[in-house]
């Protein structure tokens, strides 16, 4: 199904001088820890049920090398946008006693390996000495 978002494709562009703060309610689809021995984590697969920064989703089909044509037609295809892979990074915060996680930004999957070298090589231990990471699918 394609959606018309309008001003989509100007959120999009590579313009970064100022950006708006925003959020996105979200909804969680489906949750599943994965085992590896250095890191387990968990892959996350999130709706996004009202978006309240536009720039944000702009951006993150720009990153993950969303169908440019169907950008500048400021359209979205739901069957285009599965099997989109890249970077997104988390942070997390605490705001009037609220925990939140904060996705502070988003890149191309080629960058994955400069990005993940540039990570420091000491997991941060939780209770059990493991490291949890979110990942978005």
């Amino acid at each position: 199904m394609k959606r018309h978002v309008p001003g989509l494709s100007d959120t999009a562009r590579d313009s970064r001088s100022e950006v708006p703060d925003g959020m996105f309610l979200v909804q969680v689809d489906h949750a599943q820890h994965r085992w590896q021995a250095q890191k387990p984590f968990y892959v996350l697969r999130l709706s996004i049920l009202e978006p309240k920064a536009p720039w944000k989703l702009g951006w993150f089909l720009r990153d993950f090398l969303y169908d440019p044509e169907l950008l500048s037609r400021d359209e979205v295809d739901e069957f285009a946008l599965r099997g989109l892979i890249g970077v997104v990074r988390i942070s997390h915060t605490v705001v009037n006693g609220i925990p939140q996680a904060n996705f502070d930004g988003f890149a191309p999957a080629s960058q994955w390996e400069a990005l993940a070298a540039a990570i420091p090589s000491s997991p941060a231990a939780n209770d059990n000495g493991t490291r949890k990471e979110t990942v978005l699918r």
